[in-house]
C-alpha cells in the first residue's frame, strides 16, 4: 500500500516526514524572506503555512521604508517591486509636519506605496524558484524540542497527522502565532485603539499630499496614494467601539475623513475593507533553544509609521544568514543568541515611536492639541529632527551595539557603497556572503580566511584607506583604520578568521578584532 506524506500509519499514530533543515510556520513577508534567504543558501526548507495555497487578497501593510527595500536590493528584488507601487517622497502629519524621505542617505529616498500582496508573490516565487518546500493548509498543534532537533506536530488539510522534524524552528506565524503559545512564552502588552478601519477607495478629489493624515478631538483618518487610481484609507473614532466583525461602511469612513481632515474627497467606490484593533505587544524572548520567533509573532505595533512589515522584513534578513552559518557549520551555535541580542532592542524602539504617534493622535484637548501642532512645527523649522525621525522611521538609521573598543563603524548599517569595477556594495551582497572592502593594494590573498565562495572581496572606488569587513545583512561586522602594514594586515587575517565571531559586532570576536587593529 502507497502512503502519501502526512497519512499515519497501520497503527494510527502520526506520520513523521523526511527531515529539513529548518521549518518556517508563516507564508506571510517575514516567513518568505527567511525560507528564501535559507534556500538560497542551500538548505533544506519547509514552509508551513495554515492558509489554503494562493496569495492572500488582503492589502493590510501598503508601506515599505527604504531599508526594506535595500534589503530586497540586495537580493536582486528590490526594482521589480518598486515598479509595481507608487513612491512618496513626501509625507504630510497632523496637518503641519512635512516628512521628507527624499532626504534619506539611501538608493530608496522614498517610502513605497505597494499592496502587501506584492511583496509576498514576489518573495513567494523567490522562494519557489530556491526550493522552499511549501506546505499549505497545515495547522501547527505542538513542538518538542531535543538537543537535536524540533519535532513539530501537524494537522493536515485533509485532517491527517503529522510530525516534521528540522534542527531549528522559526515562528513567521503571526500576532496569533501557535508556535508562541506551544513554546508557552507570553506577549504582554496593551491594545491601543480599538476598532480601526482600513479601506481601498476610489476618491473624486485628490488630495494635495500623496500621504495625509490628522487627529482631531477623538478622530483620525489617513489617506495614501496607491498611484493607480486607488487610495488606502486608514481611521477610527475613539467614540466608536464596535465587534471586528461589524462591516465597514462607506458612510463609516466619510464620516472619519471629514471629522479629521474636514473633507471625504468624494469617496466612492469601496474595494476592500478590514476592522481590527491595534495591540503593542512584545515577547520577551525571542529564542526558546531550537526555536525563534519573527515579525509579528514576535512583536506587534500600531499601524502608525507603517513599520510592522519593516520590522519583520529586518528579523528575518539578521536571523537567516546566522542560521545559515551555523547549519553549514561555519559558526557556533551561540551566534543565534545575538539575533535576540541585536532584534529584541528594536522591536522596542518601534513599539515606542509608533506608540508615540499614536498617542499623539489621541491628544483630546484644545492645549494638548496645541501642543501636538507645536511639535509638528518644530519638525518642519528644525530639518536634522525631521531626518533623524525619518531614519528612524525607515530604518536606515537602526544599528546594532558594537563591542567594547570596536570602530564607530561597527554595527551601523553599510550604505550602497561605490566599489571599483562600476559595481556597488549591495551588488555585491546578492551572493549571500559577507563583503570584504578594501584599499585596491590590499586585498587579501586567496585561501586566508576558510570561508570559501561565501566571502566576495571588493575594492574602494576611491582612495579611502578604511577596510571594512560587511555582513550578508547589510552591516558592518568590522572596519580598521590602522595606519601601520603589519598591523592592518593582521587585523584583517584576524577578521577573516574569526568572521562569525565578529558578526554580530558583539562580544569577544569584535574585542579580540578591535583590539588587532589598535
Amino acid at each position: 500500500m502507497t502512503r502519501k506524506p502526512g497519512n499515519t500509519n497501520d497503527q494510527g499514530s502520526p506520520r513523521t516526514t523526511a527531515s529539513s533543515d529548518v521549518i518556517v510556520v508563516g507564508a506571510g513577508p517575514t516567513g518568505l524572506l527567511l525560507a528564501g534567504d535559507l534556500a538560497v543558501a542551500g538548505l533544506r526548507v519547509t514552509l508551513l503555512e495554515r492558509r489554503a495555497p494562493g496569495i492572500s487578497n488582503l492589502t493590510r501593510a501598503m508601506a515599505v521604508h527604504a531599508r526594506s527595500l535595500e534589503q530586497l536590493d540586495a537580493r536582486g528584488l528590490a526594482d521589480e517591486l518598486v515598479a509595481t507601487g507608487h513612491p512618496l517622497a513626501r509625507l504630510r502629519l497632523f496637518a503641519a509636519a512635512d516628512m521628507q524621505p527624499s532626504r534619506l542617505p539611501s538608493r530608496f529616498p522614498f517610502v513605497l506605496i505597494t499592496p502587501q500582496y506584492e511583496v509576498e508573490a514576489l518573495l513567494e516565487r523567490r522562494a519557489r524558484q530556491a526550493g522552499v518546500t511549501f506546505r499549505y493548509g497545515a495547522r501547527v498543534t505542538g513542538l518538542d524540542q531535543d538537543a537535536d532537533g524540533v519535532d513539530v506536530r501537524v494537522q493536515e488539510e485533509d485532517g491527517a497527522a503529522t510530525t516534521y522534524r528540522a534542527a531549528y524552528l522559526v515562528g513567521t506565524d503571526g500576532v496569533r502565532s501557535t508556535v508562541r503559545q506551544a513554546l508557552g512564552l507570553p506577549f504582554p502588552g496593551r491594545t491601543v485603539v480599538d476598532s480601526v478601519v482600513l479601506a481601498d477607495v476610489r476618491l473624486d478629489e485628490r488630495p494635495d499630499v500623496p500621504l495625509v493624515a490628522n487627529a482631531t478631538d477623538d478622530a483620525f483618518a489617513l489617506i495614501s496614494n496607491f498611484g493607480d487610481g486607488w487610495y488606502r484609507v486608514i481611521g477610527w473614532d475613539q467614540r466608536r467601539r464596535v465587534p471586528e466583525d461589524t462591516p465597514v461602511e462607506a458612510d463609516e469612513l466619510r464620516e472619519y475623513m471629514r471629522l479629521a481632515l474636514g473633507s471625504d474627497y468624494g469617496l466612492g467606490e469601496v474595494r476592500w475593507t478590514s476592522r481590527f484593533h491595534s495591540d503593542e505587544r512584545q515577547v520577551p524572548r525571542y529564542r526558546v533553544g531550537r526555536a525563534f520567533l519573527a515579525g509579528d509573532a514576535a512583536h506587534v505595533h500600531s499601524p502608525a509609521g507603517g513599520q510592522g512589515m519593516n520590522t519583520g522584513l529586518q528579523d528575518a534578513a539578521n536571523l537567516g544568514w546566522k542560521l545559515a552559518a551555523v547549519l553549514r557549520g561555519d559558526a557556533a551555535d551561540s551566534l543565534l543568541d545575538s539575533y535576540h541580542a541585536e532584534r529584541h532592542p528594536v522591536g522596542k524602539m518601534v513599539l515606542r515611536s509608533s506608540g508615540a504617534v499614536i498617542r499623539l493622535a489621541q491628544l483630546r484637548s484644545k492645549p494638548q492639541r496645541a501642543l501636538r501642532a507645536t511639535l509638528a512645527r518644530l519638525l518642519n523649522s528644525v530639518p536634522p529632527l525631521a531626518d533623524r525621525a525619518m531614519l528612524s522611521i525607515s530604518g536606515v538609521g537602526i544599528a546594532y551595539k558594537a563591542g567594547h573598543g570596536a570602530h564607530p563603524l561597527a554595527g551601523k548599517r553599510a550604505p550602497d557603497l561605490r566599489l571599483a569595477g562600476g559595481t556597488r556594495l549591495y551588488e555585491a551582497l546578492r551572493g549571500g556572503g559577507f563583503v570584504l572592502v578594501t584599499p585596491a593594494d590590499e586585498a587579501p590573498a586567496a585561501g586566508t580566511d576558510g570561508t570559501g565562495s561565501r566571502l566576495v572581496r571588493a575594492s574602494w572606488d576611491s582612495d579611502r584607506r578604511t577596510a571594512l569587513l560587511v555582513r550578508p545583512d547589510g552591516y558592518i561586522a568590522w572596519a580598521t583604520d590602522a595606519a601601520d602594514p603589519d598591523v592592518r594586515a593582521e587585523a584583517l587575517r584576524c577578521a577573516l578568521a574569526c568572521w562569525t565571531g565578529a558578526g554580530s559586532a558583539t562580544g569577544r570576536g569584535a574585542d579580540a578584532l578591535s583590539a588587532a587593529a589598535a
